[in-house]
Order: structure tokens, then sequence, then C-alpha cells
């Protein structure tokens, strides 16, 4: 029975990271009020702290500055079953039981970001900034069809970051970045019993830590142009807490525990490169792509206090995407944004679960900046976004290996759309 201990409580680690956010995959790209407002078409190329999670480089000539974001994230998505089973020792397969339908699974939520940077001389800056790249909060039902993929899943990440940046040549800045990364998880799942008149079990993992990584960029000035490129690690988190696992009756019943436990998973790295160019003294356009590496999370690692493990595979895929967008200074007081990005999703189509409802999308995003008072700046945006509509496709044997094994297939799909409400402040000393 400390075998079904183990799968128990690993089945549910291997969700620890999977949900949809605003970024494809479980990455929130919400970093920038002024990125939202052109599509996150431009930020590898523009200067200001603002743009400090996309290129240390940004504050080599921006002078002294503080910036603070809120972005207010809003989906609605429903996750429909169609035709999900449960195969019970012995060979019974039965339709899953429960809701058909799950309205909004994914909360909305705020994420904000901060950023200040100062001139060390004439050709030097530091800057510190504070991020929440990877955060996501989803509930099911209880008697939702999926719950035994997913019942209650939360995930809350800190980015401080310390920046230094240089102003090399006339042409080139150069910069160079540290992050000390915190995530905490929180997420539960419900797992069958022996026999579908009985209620389910559940299994709850918690954990929480501190891990690092590091970041490089440069920009190239040519007369109006700017070339941006820039470099962000994988950071390789290791999550210590613990694993409940309760309501398993009968043969199941020694499986039910309360103890420590971790989880190993790496973040992708991500590569950006982006131009901007100053057609006429009112009008800048951007372009920007990036290439996310998912396949660093190809596998999530659990451990257990006095030994034992599971390596649990996730196998996403590399992707690609990319915006272009525009800013429009009406006069010196105000200016215009749009923009438009193409996101894919790292998710695999054929193995895809209820945590993660993901699919390719199109963000279209609007805004603008207007000043204020002296040295101040308020920004605001609007993105839309449009979800493409995609498949569950998640098998999962429960007690594999034992005489109790028992295996859902959950089939599905999901349709959604999101929106993003946008404020900023920008102040210059």
């Amino acid at each position: 029975m400390n075998r079904l201990t183990l799968l128990a409580a690993s089945t549910t680690a291997a969700a620890l990271f999977a949900s949809q956010s605003q970024a494809a995959g479980f990455y929130l790209q919400e970093q920038s009020v002024k990125g939202t407002g052109r599509a996150y078409s431009g930020e590898v190329a523009d200067q200001g702290v603002d743009s400090l999670w996309w290129n240390p480089a940004a504050i080599a000539r921006s002078g002294r500055e503080a910036y603070l974001g809120m972005h207010a994230v809003f989906v609605d998505a429903t996750v429909e079953n169609h035709g999900s089973t449960i195969t019970y020792p012995g060979g019974t397969t039965i339709p899953v039981q429960g809701e058909p339908r799950a309205f909004n699974p994914i909360e909305d939520g705020i994420a904000p970001n901060f950023a200040i940077a100062t001139p060390i001389g004439d050709r030097f800056a530091l800057g510190l900034s504070v991020a929440a790249p990877y955060n996501f909060t989803t509930d099911y039902r209880p008697t939702s069809w999926a719950r035994y993929d997913a019942l209650h899943s939360r995930l809350t990440t800190a980015d401080i970051q310390l920046t230094g940046a240089m102003k090399v040549t006339d042409w080139l800045d150069l910069g160079v970045g540290v992050s000390a990364q915190y995530a905490d998880a929180k997420l539960s799942t419900a797992y069958p019993n022996l026999s579908p008149a009985l209620p389910d079990g559940v299994s709850q993992l918690s954990g929480d830590g501190w891990d690092f990584g590091w970041t490089v960029g440069g920009q190239a000035h040519f007369g109006q142009f700017t070339l941006g490129a820039s470099y962000r690690s994988k950071i390789e988190h290791d999550l210590d807490g613990t694993v409940f696992v309760g309501g398993l009756v009968g043969p199941l019943a020694a499986a039910n525990r309360d103890g420590p436990g971790s989880a190993k998973f790496t973040t992708p790295w991500i590569a950006t490169l982006g131009g901007r160019w100053q057609a006429t003294d009112k009008l800048a356009i951007n372009a920007q792509v990036q290439r996310i590496g998912w396949g660093e999370f190809d596998a999530i690692n659990v451990r257990f206090e006095g030994g034992g493990g599971e390596v649990l595979r996730q196998d996403y895929e590399d992707t690609t995407s990319g915006g272009v967008g525009i800013d429009y200074a009406v006069n010196d007081r105000l200016t215009l944004r749009g923009g438009v990005q193409y996101d894919p999703t790292p998710t695999p189509d054929d193995a895809r679960t209820a945590r993660v409802p993901d699919g390719n999308r199109w963000l279209y995003g609007v805004g603008a900046t207007a000043t204020v008072a002296e040295g101040l700046k308020v920004d605001a945006a609007l993105a839309y976004i449009d979800f493409e509509k995609t498949d569950v496709v998640h098998d999962t044997t429960f007690y594999e290996g034992t005489p109790a094994a028992t295996t859902t297939r959950l089939r599905g799909d999901v349709q959604g759309e999101g929106y993003v409400l946008s404020l900023g402040l920008r102040k210059t000393f």
C-alpha cells in the first residue's frame, strides 16, 4: 500500500503548474501596461524601467524612473465533457459521473509589477524590478466531470530582479540581471474509491521555495531604428511542502497519509528579438518574436521523505510567438498604441489536461499614455484574447501497478475568451 500512497500523491503533483494563464502554457506575460496596449510587440527594443522583464539593457539610457502597473485578468471559459470514462479493477467501464460542464473554472485576478532604475554616472544604470510571471488559480466543483484531473489549483510567484546596464558606445547598450524567484503552490485532485457508489477521496499537495535565474540583453541604436535582443534563463524550482491523501476506504485506506514531500520542475527559457522603428515624429512601428523553451517542462520529479519518488512526464513543446504594433504620439501629452500577437500553445494535442484548458490564441491590444503632471505619466490598456477551441485528452491510472489500478479517460473540449485591463504609473525624477 506504500506504492498506492506514492502514486496517489505523485499523480496530483503532475498538475503542479498546469493551468491556463494569459500567455500560452502557464506563463503570464502581463509585465508592462505599455506592452499590453501594443500586444507585447516592442518591449525588447523599447527603453524604460517597464521593459526590464524583456531586456535588462532597457534602462541604460532611461534616466531615473519608477513604474507601477496593475493588470486585471478576466477569463470566460467552458470546459465540457464528451464521453469520459472510468475503468475499475476487473475491467468494468462506466461513464464518469458528475456535472458535464464547468463554467469559468479559471478565476479572475490581478497581476502587479514594479520597477525602479537610476543612472550611475554617465554610462551605467542600476535597476530593481518585481514581476509575477507564473500566477493562476483554478477551481472545479467536487461534482465536476473533471475532478479526477483537477479540483483546486493555485500558483503564486514573485520574481525579484537586480539589473545592471551599461551604455557601451553611442549606439550599443548591454545589460545583465539576476533573479530570485519565489514559488508557492497548492492543488488538489479527487481520487476514486473502488466502487462508484462510494464518495471520492482527495489528494492535496502544497509547497514553496526560492530559486534563482539570470537574464542578459542588448540594444543597438541606428538612427531611427532600435534592435533589441535578450535571453532569460530557465529556473529549476525545488518546492518543499506537504502531501495529504484522505477519504480512501477499504483496501485503499492504507494509502491515506499526511506528511512531507517535494517536487522539482523547470520553467522555460525565453529568447526575444525585436525592433522599433521611429517612422515619423509621431509614429513608431514595433515587431517582436519570442522563442520559449517549453521543452524544459518535460517532467515533474516528486520525492517523499524517507525515500521513494516518481517521474511524471509533461512533454511540453517549444513555441514561437510574435506580435506587431504601433505607438502614435497625438501630441506632447498623449500617445495612443495598438497591436496584435499570435501565441501558440506548448501543450501536446494528445495529452492535454483539464488543468490546462489551453489552445492557440490571438491577442489584440489597445492603449494610451497621458502626461498628467511634470514627470508623471499614466498608462492604460485593454486586451482581448481569442482562445482557439481545443480538446481535453487526459488518461490517468490511479494506483498503477497494484490490483486496485483504476483508469480514467477524460475527453472534452474547451472554449473561451479573455480580457485584460491594465493601468500603470511612470514617474521620472
